[in-house]
Formats: structure tokens, sequence, C-alpha cells
């Protein structure tokens, strides 16, 4: 007997659950990157020679990029795999590097790296990347290349600028020194000192004599002149007292008089 089946069309049960709790804010995940030009982005895929059982290792597969910082002018090479975005190089483009073909391959390369930061910490590595054909290898190693030559520009830049920063802060004192030895003459002060005349004078005005005075008044006597005056006057109150003196000394009239009749008066008894 044939065992009952569901009808054609039938709508299967698919329940459907609100979360408990909605994630509406967004976490901004921050990559290092933001301050750094794009120059080169290219697909490829990552190897590294493992020096423990002397074999090449897959590192991943994505885009290989040069970055160049927009305030140091450096330019590294970045390269993240696919999906998860885990870096698998990273490191500085120096001068000292290298591409060589591998196993006289036209699309891949193979150069020594003496700090590679792709896992936290900087490491030697010796790498091979190998593209999709022999026209990317070669934009590659254009690009590589171009990247070394500015990293070299920009290295011996860096201590021609440190020496004019140096000059420019030895050669400041002298500056200020001879700046203050030859002030310029400011206008406030000029104007200052044009004024300063003026109100001396208005003060000379105020303590001169009035006209209406008699002019004598005005008039200095001379040193010996002074000293003579004082002689007279010195001598008229001496003769002053001396007649003061006289005056009191001499006898009344009348005192006198009575004197003499009393004299008479006893000679004539």
């Amino acid at each position: 007997m044939a065992e009952p089946t569901e009808p054609v069309g039938a709508e299967e049960h698919d329940p459907h659950f609100e979360p408990v709790i909605k994630l509406t804010e967004q976490v901004e995940a921050k990559t290092h990157e933001e301050d750094e030009e794009v120059l080169f982005k290219m697909r490829a895929k990552l190897f590294r020679f493992a020096k423990e059982s002397l074999e090449w290792k897959e590192r991943g597969t994505g885009d290989v990029r040069l970055l160049k910082h927009k305030e140091s002018k450096k330019i590294r090479l970045v390269m993240r795999r696919d999906k998860t975005l885990k870096v698998c190089a990273n490191h500085i483009i120096s001068s000292d590097m290298k591409l060589s073909p591998n196993v006289g391959s036209d699309r891949s390369w193979v150069w020594n790296v003496a700090a590679d930061y792709a896992e936290g910490e900087a490491s030697p590595e010796t790498l091979a990347i190998r593209f999709g054909n022999s026209e990317n290898a070669n934009l590659f190693k254009t690009a590589f290349e171009d990247a070394q030559t500015a990293n070299a520009g920009s290295t011996s830049s860096a201590p021609a600028a440190e020496e004019t920063k140096e000059e420019e802060t030895a050669a400041a004192p002298a500056a200020a020194v001879e700046k203050k030895e030859v002030e310029p003459v400011n206008e406030t002060s000029a104007a200052a000192e044009k004024e300063e005349p003026k109100e001396e004078k208005a003060e000379d005005t105020t303590e001169a004599p009035s006209t209406h005075e008699p002019a004598t008044a005005t008039e200095e006597k001379p040193a010996g002149t002074e000293s003579k005056e004082v002689d007279e006057l010195a001598s008229e109150l001496k003769k002053q007292a001396i007649a003061e003196k006289s005056e009191a000394d001499a006898p009344e009239p009348a005192a006198e008089e009575k004197k003499e009749e009393e004299a008479a008066a006893s000679a004539t008894a």
C-alpha cells in the first residue's frame, strides 16, 4: 500500500524569530590605511619560503597594494587575504630589495625582506608573488621599482631638512640679539618724546611773573649790594639803640630844678 505523500505545492514551515537585542550601533574598524594613498592594486597569490622545511608555503590570495603615506611620503607593500582580510604581507619597499624571476617564470617574482610585519612582529622573509599573466607581473615590477626610487629620495631629503632646521634654530638666537641691539624707533614713543617739551613749556609759562607787576620785582640785585644794605641797616639800628640808652641815662629837668631849690633853701637857713 502506497504511503501518503505531501501535496505538491504545499508551503514548508519556516518559523521566523525576532532578535531579542537589535544592534543599531556600527563599530568603525580602522585599518591604519586611512592616511595612505593607493598607488598600485592588483590581484595575486603570495608564497613564503619556510626555512624549517625548505619548501614554499602559500600565504594567501588577494589584492597586493602599494600604499604611499600622505605625510612621510613612504611607500609600503600591503597584501590582505580575500574574505578574512588578514594581512599576509606588510613591509616598506627599500632600495636593497631586488625582484628576480621565480624558476624562469615570466609571471612570478621573488624577493627578500629584512623586516616584514605581517604577523605583528618584524621578521625576515623570502616572498614570492604570482600574477595571472606576464603583463600584470611586469606592471607590478615597474611600480615596485618606482616605489624604491621614491623611498630613496624621501630618505635622502630627510637629513637635509633636519640640517636646515638646525641651522634655523641656531640662527634664531643671533637674530634675536641683533634685533635687541638695534631696535627700531616706535612712532608712539617718538610722539611721546615730542609732547614732553610742550608740557615743560606750559609749566614754565604758569610760573612766569605777570606783566602788571613792576619790573623791579623780577630784577635780581647783585650779592654785594645786598650785603651793603644789611650793614647800613645794622649801623642805623646801633645808633638808634645808643641814642635811646643816652636818653634813659640823662636826668629829668624837673628833678634837677627841685634839687637846686632845696640846696638854696638849705643855704639861706
